[in-house]
């Protein structure tokens, strides 16, 4: 399988994304992907400083178009954009279609597919369209109960509050100790970043877990820690991610992930969030009836302060411990060794 490598020079493709709400899989992939970035495509930030439109400083371009984007010489371009409809406006494939003219390489996380698009490209040329269904997928059997490493999943609140980053920043803090961690992508963004998982949204319900069971037995023997990535919330009237996560994964330990203030569901204002310590006891609830052999607990919490400043953040993570009793902390803002120390000793 064609995956990005710490050799390959990227182009994210991310209009209206750098401060619009669809850029979170571009973002991602500038803030812990593994390949150089040539640049960025938005129309509507170009030629401004990224440190100051995303809070990521990284020295990189903001450029207006593909075409502006090849004079610093990618190999790839990523689609970091996730229009509404999971396809791309005849505008935007019409620029896939210039990069691609130009000899890139397409990462394409959308749930469209571009490879039948281009049915000539050169021999070092690709197309990975990441939202296909594994083949061999059975059903879940919670066969991952009977691996020895650590399995922790992250859970949230909501979509889209940081649970891929907190993966993330707790596997880069494993890895910096000299502990044989893996993170497990299961959503296109962490797919891009990791090489590998599975697209979780493109798999039939049936084998939803079954799927997430291959991937974390693959995995499990090598590693003494994997960081599972967690999909959607239990708590969301749309999401059906994650409860096969956790039959799948047959977690050790939860990590729930929350952004600060929010009450209620993003998309769905009309369905409240209950308090921390009910939405704890609801994912352990869900989690030790789902094949675990020991007790499956959250042991911390991951918030998401990005909108506060380090002050009222560090408030919030307080208020939290104490209403929890577990450790608490942001990790994009403060880095993952708090959280370890916890839930590795």
């Amino acid at each position: 399988m064609v995956h990005l490598t710490a050799k390959h020079r990227v182009a994210i493709l991310l209009h209206d994304g750098v401060k619009g709400s669809h850029g979170k899989t571009g973002l991602a992939y500038l803030r812990y992907g593994q390949a150089a970035i040539a640049a960025v495509i938005d129309a509507q930030t170009a030629g401004q400083s990224l440190k100051e439109v995303t809070g990521i400083a990284k020295d990189i371009p903001i450029v207006t178009n593909v075409q502006a984007a090849l004079a610093y010489k990618p190999d790839v371009l990523l689609i970091g954009i996730a229009p509404s409809g999971g396809s791309l406006s005849d505008k935007l494939l019409e620029e896939v279609k210039q990069g691609v003219k130009a000899g890139l390489s397409v990462v394409n996380g959308l749930h469209t597919p571009l490879a039948p698009y281009f049915d000539r490209l050169q021999p070092q040329q690709w197309i990975w369209d990441i939202r296909q269904e594994p083949k061999g997928l059975g059903i879940g059997l919670a066969k991952a109960q009977s691996l020895s490493c650590q399995r922790i999943l992250t859970v949230g609140t909501d979509m889209i509050v940081g649970k891929m980053s907190t993966c993330l920043e707790c596997h880069g803090a494993a890895q910096k100790r000299g502990i044989k961690s893996k993170f497990l992508g299961t959503g296109q963004g962490g797919i891009m970043i990791a090489g590998d998982g599975i697209p979780l949204d493109a798999v039939r319900v049936d084998f939803a877990a079954g799927a997430v069971e291959k991937m974390v037995l693959e995995a499990g023997n090598d590693y003494d820690v994997l960081w599972i990535e967690g999909q959607g919330s239990l708590l969301h009237p749309g999401s059906t991610a994650t409860l096969p996560l956790i039959r799948g994964s047959q977690p050790t330990t939860l990590i729930l992930v929350h952004r600060v203030g929010q009450t209620q569901i993003h998309n769905a204002s009309q369905v409240a969030i209950p308090p921390l310590p009910e939405v704890i006891e609801l994912y352990e609830q869900v989690a030790n009836v789902a094949g675990a052999i020991d007790k499956v607990n959250v042991k911390a919490i991951a918030l998401n302060t990005f909108h506060l400043e380090d002050k009222e953040a560090q408030k919030a993570i307080e208020t939290v411990k104490e209403t929890t009793g577990l450790p608490c902390t942001d990790v994009v803002r403060f880095g993952g060794d708090y959280l370890l120390d916890y839930l590795l000793g």
